[in-house]
């Protein structure tokens, strides 16, 4: 029984392994082409920026894909968003520190091979709580761009850049120094076939889908929330 036990278990993580589809966020570069979990600013220039970006792989090829709905959500250890990260809005402080475009590099292409429109759709704060946001992306190609995608294969699906504008002198934005979590919380890969879209949840590889800002913390970021390891459980269980 043990032997068979072990054997399911085996098939199982192998299982998961062939099939591994998801979510994969990083600082300036894709998560499997150097992009760091965490990153740490002194907070004392104006000038540069740093870029968000946010990747997927597929277990299986697709065809004919032709847009995707994408999802970030990030949340401050601050009782309220702070200025720093209010983007967009009309009379938010850092109204056009935020950009959106594609990142096509040979070890993670952009999916429509940086010739989708790349659009943020908004920018939400407040919602689950006062220091939280939610950015919305809605990326698309005309019916003649539709592309196949390979499964397994790393591709970009957008690189949101963050200015450093207004972080210094005056007039400036407080709230620099405050560490934040970023999580990819969904993409939606439409294909001409199946408008209603393929949605991805899950990080690629453990914590692959979610960042870190001076180090993060809170109870909404992942690595803050204790994980279960419920593979082996799950099979033990049907011997119970």
């Amino acid at each position: 029984m043990k032997q068979l036990i072990s054997t399911l278990a085996l098939l199982l993580v192998t299982a998961t392994a062939a099939s591994a589809a998801g979510l994969s966020l990083a600082w300036n570069a894709c998560h499997g082409d150097g992009g760091v979990q965490n990153l740490d600013f002194a907070c004392n220039t104006n000038t540069g920026n740093r870029a968000l970006v946010g990747s997927f792989q597929l277990a299986s090829d697709l065809a004919n894909v032709n847009s995707d709905e994408l999802v970030v959500d990030l949340a401050a250890t601050s009782a309220t968003l702070p200025d720093w990260w209010r983007f967009l809005s009309g009379g938010s402080c850092r109204q056009t520190a935020l950009s959106i475009a594609a990142n096509d590099v040979p070890n993670c292409p952009d999916l429509f091979v940086s010739s989708a429109s790349m659009n943020i759709a908004a920018y939400q704060v407040g919602g689950q709580s006062p220091n939280f946001a939610r950015l919305l992306s809605v990326n698309a190609v005309t019916p003649s761009g539709s592309v196949n995608l390979v499964g397994g294969v790393e591709y970009s699906l957008a690189r949101w850049t963050i200015s450093n504008s207004k972080t210094v002198g005056s007039p400036s934005c407080a709230g620099c120094t405050t560490p934040v979590c970023i999580v990819f919380s969904s993409a939606n890969i439409v294909t001409a076939d199946q408008p209603t879209g393929i949605k991805l949840t899950q990080p690629a590889t453990p914590g692959s889908n979610y960042i870190t800002w001076q180090g993060g913390g809170g109870s909404f970021c992942p690595a803050a929330t204790p994980t279960r390891n419920s593979t082996w459980s799950a099979v033990k269980s049907l011997y119970r």
